[in-house]
């Protein structure tokens, strides 16, 4: 399989795409989440993903993601959150997606990462600002932190409803984060990122779409698909 890399990342992380694993179907082949498909099959694609990254047989933490704004602190334990900190050597995080945008952070100088997820839920309650956040908590500066946008739904795929312009609007986001009925996810977390202290030279985005048959994708496959994973370990 082949994981995508951020430029500005500098310790292990990787944003999956859907080839190389074992699962067919809806779910082909590299699906990490789904819980429709074969949970071996699953099993299988996740040990193919993290031999990639040579990181054979690691336990990996992990969230139950509710499109909410809660960030908790790596642990062994599965909670419901959409972001995870964490500060301890050797220790993967990830999050799951399919059309939600995956955001991995690294400051490398205090050595901390953090891992959040944000669909437009969790964009316009400020996720991508929760995380930097509780990096600080751990030690990490704003100044310091490097931020990666992964593959996500592209703003022209991304029509939503007048209920959904009007929170981001009475949130605090700018018209430059909306084109009509369409929001632009990853100018929408950008103008989180830089509010919360992060140097504009600091964001990469990859400006992928997941409509792309490289990706997997929610709302193209109608609810039926894999998930994705954006990984970083220190």
């Amino acid at each position: 399989m082949s994981w995508l890399f951020a430029p500005n990342i500098k310790t292990i992380h990787g944003f999956s795409n859907r080839f190389g694993g074992v699962s067919s179907g809806s779910f082909a082949s590299l699906n990490l989440g789904a819980q429709q498909d074969d949970r071996l099959l699953i099993s299988k694609n996740r040990s193919l993903a993290l031999d990639a990254l040579n990181l054979k047989d690691q336990p990996v933490c992990m969230v139950n993601q509710v499109h909410g704004s809660k960030v908790i602190l790596a642990n062994k334990e599965i909670q419901e959150a959409d972001a995870i900190v964490c500060n301890e050597i050797g220790l993967p995080i990830a999050i799951g997606v399919a059309d939600c945008y995956p955001i991995l952070y690294h400051d490398p100088i205090n050595k901390v990462v953090g891992a959040a997820h944000a669909g437009w839920r969790g964009t316009v309650s400020g996720i991508a600002g929760n995380t930097v956040q509780e990096m600080i908590k751990l030690g990490a500066q704003a100044k310091y932190i490097q931020v990666a946008i992964g593959q996500g739904i592209s703003t022209d795929k991304f029509a939503v409803g007048q209920e959904v312009i009007d929170r981001f609007l009475s949130s605090g986001f700018s018209t430059g984060c909306l084109k009509g009925n369409h929001i632009d996810l990853v100018a929408a977390n950008k103008q989180v990122l830089l509010a919360s202290g992060i140097i504009r030279d600091h964001i990469w985005s990859m400006n992928r779409c997941t409509f792309e048959p490289e990706f997997f994708s929610y709302r193209r496959d109608q609810g039926k698909t894999g998930r994705m994973w954006a990984l970083i370990m220190l």
